[in-house]
C-alpha cells in the first residue's frame, strides 16, 4: 500500500492489500476495502466508501463535492460496491443533505468520462457506457445498460434489465425489461436478448411482452391499461413490478413509439 509518490491522509482507512499507484491523492474520511486497485492520478475525496476488489482507473475523481448550489458542506458519502470497475476520467459526486449519499452497486462497469451526480443510486450489475451523463437524484435499477453519451435528466428512474440507446436524451422514466431509443425517447420493445442472457425462460419473456402490449400497443391510456392488466393477467413478480413502476412514477414514463 505504501506508495511514496502518492498522498494518503493519515486518517484514511485503507485495507492492507489495497494497491495504490503513483500520484494518487486520498483525503481524510475515506474507507477503502481489501483487494482494491487505485490507478495513477486518481483523486479520492472526503466521504468515499469503496468496497472490495474495486478497480479505479487513471484520472478518475471519486466523491467530489456536489455541483449543487444548495450544497452547504454537509457530511455526506459516495459508496462504491464490491467488484465495480471505474474507468478513466470518471467523475463521481457525493450526496447532499437530501439523501446523504450517492450509491453505486456491486459488479458495475462505469466506462470512461461518465459523470454520476449527487444523490444518484445505481443498482448492481449495471453498465454505463462511455460519456454517460447522470444529473442529480437519478435512480438506475439492477442490470440496466445505458448506451454511450446518453444524458439522463434529474430525478429520472430507469428500471431493471433495461437497454437505453446510445446518445439518448432521457427525460422520462424508463420502465423495467424494455429497450428505449429514438427521439423523443420511446419504447422500442422488450430487452429480450438481455433477459435470455440472464436466464429468463421463454414463457416469462412472452409474459413480459404481453404486459407491454397492453400498455403500449392497444391504444389505451396508462391507467386503463394497468387496470386491465390486473383484471386479465394473473399476478406475477414481473407483471407487478411493471405495474408498480408506472403507478409510482413521478416524472411520467416514456411513451410508446408513434411513426411520423
Amino acid at each position: 500500500m505504501n506508495q511514496p509518490l502518492a498522498y494518503i491522509h493519515p486518517e484514511a482507512k485503507i485495507a492492507r492489500n489495497v494497491v495504490i499507484e503513483p500520484f494518487v491523492t486520498i483525503s481524510k474520511n475515506v474507507v477503502i476495502d481489501e483487494g482494491t486497485w487505485i490507478g495513477p492520478n486518481v483523486t479520492i475525496m472526503e466521504g468515499a466508501r469503496i468496497g472490495k476488489n474495486v478497480k479505479i482507473f487513471p484520472g478518475a475523481v471519486v466523491s467530489a463535492v456536489p455541483q449543487d448550489l444548495k450544497f452547504g458542506g454537509e457530511d455526506t458519502t459516495l459508496e462504491i460496491g464490491d467488484n465495480t470497475v471505474i474507468r478513466e476520467c470518471v467523475t463521481l459526486n457525493r450526496g447532499t443533505h437530501a439523501t446523504n449519499s450517492t450509491k453505486i452497486g456491486k459488479d458495475c462497469l462505469i466506462m470512461a468520462y461518465t459523470h454520476v451526480a449527487h444523490d444518484c443510486v445505481i443498482g448492481d450489475n449495471c453498465i454505463l457506457v462511455n460519456a454517460v451523463q447522470l444529473a442529480g437524484h437519478v435512480t438506475i435499477e439492477d442490470w440496466a445498460i445505458i448506451g454511450g453519451a446518453a444524458a439522463v435528466h434529474q430525478f429520472v428512474k430507469i428500471g431493471a434489465h433495461t437497454m437505453v440507446s446510445g446518445g439518448s436524451l432521457v427525460r422520462k422514466d424508463v420502465p423495467p425489461f424494455t429497450k428505449a431509443g429514438r427521439e423523443p425517447l420511446s419504447y422500442a420493445g422488450i430487452n429480450s436478448v438481455g433477459l435470455r442472457r440472464r436466464g429468463f425462460a421463454n414463457d416469462k419473456i412472452a409474459e413480459i411482452q404481453e404486459v407491454y402490449r397492453y400498455i403500449f400497443l392497444k391504444g389505451l391510456n396508462n391507467s386503463k391499461a394497468l387496470d386491465l392488466l390486473e383484471l386479465e393477467m394473473p399476478p406475477s413478480k414481473e407483471r407487478d413490478e411493471i405495474i408498480n413502476f408506472f403507478r409510482n412514477s413521478d416524472r411520467g414514463v416514456m411513451k410508446g413509439y408513434t411513426a411520423r
